[in-house]
């Protein structure tokens, strides 16, 4: 059995847990925008101002958090505990923050802004040790890299259950009743986080531990962050990467609700093709959640060799690869018409397959940074390291927010009305160029990421031989 092996039983083990994640994260990002504006009823200027504060606070949690899970030391391990202490709190504040109240003027912004502020806390506090466990559950960094492509897995078809089943899901469980809906949607969406959290809780192990004679001081861990050069620019990558995909996400129901129209479109194909396959498929095609669920098929696929790949070109030329073929195919959006729907399901399937390696990759990375720091530093701080990637994926994801709602808002977006050409001229950007344009931000940035394989490998075996001298 090779060095630092992790069984296949606990790595399915661990990556149940990002369903869990991602269930509730992907909602946010694909539907919680356009819930706060068509069913809670708020303005896009005030989601925009929304999303913009709660980011700026997130900006302190992060670290904080990552500083707590640092120091925990219980029998069950540094960052396992927390998983099973938060996974209630997860759930209730899943439900709350997709609650419409029975208020009015500023309470209902005020309990919007309350129960956001307190899910992006508790996710914080629960996410930051559970990616943490990426990078002490084997000190291999092959293993590593198997162990977040099996995350990734779990998360697109998190993603895959959201896009396909919350629309049905809500206008069931909601029989038109949208707001109604969406609370119980969530409801069944929280009890499955819960239970899938106390799986992986149970099921992985620690095995990466900090040298014996290492001293916990903050400043010392900060200081060491801040001159850790590859995990600074893999932080920027790391925002660059959830913004545009923030953009995008949350760009897709204002983009197949007011430009493409997909439910008159939908009710005319029906109406004028009868009863049989083809007019079914065509029908299906303008479906926006069959649109969303066929990018995570395919987003799937393009994880699934993500291993093999990185190990022969290297994970920074994947990386690179995999960002310029993103900005090209979100680029071709801006030039489909509502009608262009094969070229709009080509370009979403060139994207969606560029995308995959994208999260694994970017997960893998991070726990070589933390190698690096013990290796320079002989100190780590995997916790610290791993807030801020969980603080990108946060911010990322509400800087991707505010763009939309302020792009939105800055060409004239309403809610429930049919839309100038002017505010429809800004639902296209934000689902092509303006996307497009902070991928290749992030394709850019990778050229200056310096960490490769080879030097991965180096600092392993240095790390290796360590740990073997103190033993003996």
């Amino acid at each position: 059995m090779k060095k630092g092996h992790v069984s296949i039983k606990e790595k399915l083990g661990f990556s149940i847990g990002e369903f869990s994640s991602s269930i509730v994260w992907q909602t946010l990002m694909f539907f919680l925008p356009i819930f706060y504006t068509d069913t809670f009823g708020l303005t896009a200027s005030a989601v925009a101002l929304m999303f913009g504060v709660v980011r700026i606070f997130d900006a302190f949690t992060d670290p904080v958090m990552g500083i707590i899970a640092d120091r925990t030391e219980t029998r069950w391990g540094k960052f396992r505990p927390f998983i099973l202490w938060l996974a209630i709190p997860y759930g209730l504040g899943t439900v709350l923050m997709f609650t419409t109240p029975d208020l009015v003027g500023q309470a209902k912004i005020v309990y919007a802004y309350v129960t956001y502020s307190a899910m992006m806390i508790i996710y914080t506090a629960i996410m930051i040790p559970y990616n943490s466990l990426i990078g002490v559950i084997s000190p291999n960094p092959d293993e590593r890299t198997s162990v977040s492509s099996y995350k990734f897995v779990f998360a697109y078809a998190a993603g895959f259950s959201v896009q396909l089943l919350i629309i049905p899901l809500v206008n069931r469980l909601g029989a038109g009743d949208d707001a109604k809906g969406y609370q119980l949607t969530m409801a069944i969406f929280a009890v499955i986080s819960v239970i899938f959290f106390i799986i992986s809780f149970l099921s992985v192990k620690e095995r990466v531990k900090p040298d014996t004679d290492q001293v916990n001081n903050i400043k010392n861990d900060l200081k060491d962050l801040l001159n850790n050069r590859p995990w600074i620019i893999l932080f920027f990558i790391s925002l660059a990467t959830l913004i545009y995909v923030a953009i995008r996400s949350a760009d897709i129901a204002y983009f197949f609700k007011y430009y493409i129209k997909y439910e008159a479109v939908i009710e005319t194909i029906k109406a004028t093709g009868g009863d049989n396959l083809w007019t079914n498929i065509h029908a299906a095609m303008y479906n926006m959640g069959t649109f969303m669920a066929v990018g995570t098929v395919f987003v799937l696929l393009g994880v699934l060799p993500t291993k093999k790949i990185s190990a022969r070109i290297g994970k920074r030329k994947l990386y690179i690869w995999c960002m310029f073929i993103i900005t090209v195919s979100s680029t071709a959006f801006y030039f489909a018409g509502p009608e262009d729907i094969v070229l709009i399901y080509i370009a979403q399937i060139i994207f969606s397959l560029a995308s995959g390696p994208t999260m694994p990759l970017l997960w893998s990375m991070l726990a070589d940074t933390a190698d690096y720091s013990q290796w320079k530093n002989g100190r780590r701080a995997t916790g610290l390291v791993y807030s801020a990637a969980t603080f990108a994926q946060k911010a990322g994801f509400g800087l991707g927010g505010v763009i939309v709602m302020g792009i939105l808002s800055w060409f004239g977006f309403v809610a429930n009305m049919d839309q100038s050409n002017f505010s429809i001229l800004g639902i296209r950007l934000s689902m092509s160029v303006v996307p497009a344009a902070v991928a290749l931000i992030g394709a850019i940035l990778l050229f200056f990421y310096k960490l490769d394989d080879k030097t991965v490998k180096q600092i392993e075996d240095d790390l290796e031989k360590r740990r073997e001298l103190k033993n003996a």
